[in-house]
């Protein structure tokens, strides 16, 4: 299919910390990840932020864009995203102002509005003030003047972070951040890679609501797209058997580090759990270099994105990179 190449591709990476591998490993994981795929071509690479979550060590996602950064050379890194709810605007902008200081025209600012953890780790953050609807717009209005030129009578200045214009794209699973990046004119990052359920309507809303802006003539959208690519179609179903064991984690509560495969694991559950996990990964391409490339042009066919955002949570690193150079490969075939 000939619209495929027009199509940018990325990354997104939780860090994923391996049962019986330690953090350190991990974040030498993402590195390397990183590094491979920007030999590939890929357009961005995301951290997410996620707090008191065994097996995810992201949490420390400013630092994390930087790490990432000084081991590469091109590819533009940042967040997917900063949860806005956790931190005072005039903090993330001096963060990651310092970061577009240090890798200039590579830093993006992904935000979200939900806290990316439980209630109680939120209050543990200091942020107990309870979030209202309002607050998000206002604080991406404080985080734009924080990072756009200096305004007549302004008193709270981000230093660093005043006039580096760090491109900012609101993130979402629901019509919120939609219609808000539609308002703003900003980029519009959608997360089917957890929840696809409102992929097709928040990208209609997001388009047909859009006004143009400063910063963007036209809307842009990303999707997140769980990926495990193999060889075959049943080596891919067996390497996937660790994501999945992961999601049933995550819906019973039972949260932990990426497990290695098991075979035939999905006929070892319940019906109802094996839906749940199907529905968690509807946005999902899993399979041999066909079924790849025939996922992924279902998906543009169904959403036209502008970009792709892979998350490729494979218990072998080695086989991680393999899975991402089949994509690429099926990709721009």
């Amino acid at each position: 299919m000939n619209a495929l190449p027009a199509t940018k591709l990325s990354m997104l990476d939780l860090v994923a910390v391996r049962e019986g591998g330690t953090v350190a490993e991990a974040l030498a994981i993402a590195r390397r990840t990183a590094q491979h795929v920007e030999t590939l071509g890929f357009t961005r690479y995301w951290l997410a932020e996620h707090h008191n979550m065994p097996g995810i060590a992201s949490s420390a996602t400013a630092v994390l864009v930087g790490y990432i950064a000084a081991a590469t050379s091109r590819i533009r890194v940042g967040s997917g995203g900063i949860m806005l709810p956790n931190h005072a605007p005039l903090v993330v902008a001096e963060a990651f102002g310092t970061l577009a200081e240090l890798y200039p025209e590579r830093i993006d600012l992904g935000l979200g509005r939900a806290p990316g953890t439980d209630q109680i780790t939120m209050r543990a953050l200091r942020r107990d003030r309870p979030e209202t609807e309002a607050d998000f717009p206002r604080e991406i209005s404080e985080l734009q003047q924080l990072l756009g030129p200096k305004q007549p009578g302004q008193r709270v200045m981000a230093v660093p972070g005043m006039g580096t214009e760090v491109p900012i794209w609101l993130l979402g699973s629901s019509l919120f951040s939609a219609r808000l990046a539609a308002e703003r004119g900003l980029p519009y990052a959608f997360a089917s890679h957890f929840a696809p359920a409102m992929l097709l309507q928040a990208i209609t809303v997001y388009r047909s609501n859009f006004r143009p802006s400063a910063k963007l003539a036209k809307p842009y959208v990303i999707i997140g797209v769980p990926l495990i690519a193999a060889p075959t179609d049943d080596e891919a179903e067996y390497l996937a058997s660790s994501t999945y064991q992961r999601i049933l984690g995550i819906l019973t509560g039972d949260r932990r580090c990426l497990p290695p495969p098991v075979a035939d694991y999905m006929n070892s559950l319940q019906p109802h759990e094996r839906s749940a996990i199907n529905d968690f990964l509807a946005a999902g391409v899993i399979g041999g270099p066909e079924r790849v490339r025939e996922g992924l042009t279902a998906l543009l066919e169904a959403t036209a994105a502008d970009e792709l955002m892979f998350v490729c949570d494979i218990f072998d690193p080695v086989l991680r990179l393999r899975s991402l150079d089949i994509a690429a490969a099926v990709f721009l075939r």
